[in-house]
This record gives structure tokens, C-alpha cells and sequence, in this order.
């Protein structure tokens, strides 16, 4: 990957790759993992994009391609002997895992559903009911709809209401 694609194509875009990428792992190792895959994806895939939407909205949509593949090879090939994970080998010097209350805030998405947990990242980005519906493939109403009872939920978990 050469050094301009990066700083003029992703390192813009990277503040959501982050966001996206930690909402889907457990642990520094991992999150460094799906970061450096999401890197490799958008350059490996950079001429496969169309310019039928955004280029912000393409790399929202191949970070979490990537995110649930990984995901989904992870859980494939593992065997699972405990049901809880939690946060580990989380280095204080760095900034995106120092913030305890952000830490709590993520592991409360991170209980979400995979796509309930992509909606509410791109929410959370302020993006708009219609961004979220392309990136994530289906209507606004449903996003709408769905948004609301992510609140609710990530309400309860961070009150302890929930497992």
C-alpha cells in the first residue's frame, strides 16, 4: 500500500475504522488485527468502487464487511468455554481504550447484535437515517425504528438492567 493512498485515503476516514473495528473486538491485539485488514481491504478493493455513493460511505461498508468476516471466522474457529468477554491486554498509553466511561460504552455495543452494532456506530457518527440505510442495505423506517430500540437497550445495559 503506498504511503499517499493511505494519508489521502483512509487516515481521513480512520477516526470510524477505529470505532468500527473496536466495536467489534475484544481485546489491543484483535482491534490492531481488524484495523490493519480494514487498511489492506480498501487498498486491495480501491478499484472495484464505483462512485455510486460517497467514498466515506464505501469505507463504512468495507470496514464492516471486513469487521464481520473476521468476526465470523473468529467464532468459526474457536471454541468458546466462557460466554463473557471482556476487554483484555488494553494498554493505557492508548488514548482510544483510556476513557473508562467509553470503554463501558463499548462493551455495552459490543452486546449488541453484529448489525444493531453497526447502526448504532454510524449513528453515533451522525450520520443520516438514509446513510445508515444504504451502508447497512435496507430502509429508513427500519433504521428509524431500530435506532430507538438500540437506545433503550444500550440504556439498560449501561444501568446494569440487563445481562
Amino acid at each position: 500500500m503506498s504511503k499517499d493512498f493511505y494519508t489521502s485515503s483512509i487516515l481521513p476516514f480512520s477516526a470510524i475504522i477505529i470505532k468500527i473495528c473496536r466495536a467489534y473486538t475484544n481485546s489491543q491485539e484483535d482491534f490492531e488485527d481488524y484495523y490493519q485488514e480494514v487498511c489492506l481491504q480498501v487498498w486491495r478493493s480501491r478499484k472495484s468502487f464505483r462512485e455510486e455513493s460517497k467514498w466515506s460511505t464505501w469505507i463504512y461498508r468495507v470496514s464492516l464487511n471486513v469487521c464481520l468476516t473476521l468476526l465470523k471466522k473468529k467464532k468459526n474457529s474457536e471454541v468458546h468455554l466462557a460466554a463473557d468477554y471482556t476487554l483484555m491486554d488494553i494498554s493505557e498509553e492508548n488514548p482510544a481504550f483510556a476513557d473508562e466511561a467509553l470503554n463501558q460504552l463499548y462493551k455495552a455495543i459490543r452486546q449488541l447484535s453484529e448489525v444493531d452494532r453497526a447502526v448504532i456506530l454510524l449513528y453515533l457518527e451522525e450520520k443520516t437515517y438514509q446513510d445508515i440505510a444504504d451502508i447497512i442495505g435496507t430502509n429508513t423506517n427500519n433504521i428509524g425504528v431500530r435506532i430507538k430500540r438500540i437506545k433503550e437497550r444500550l440504556k439498560k445495559l449501561l444501568n446494569g438492567k440487563v445481562n
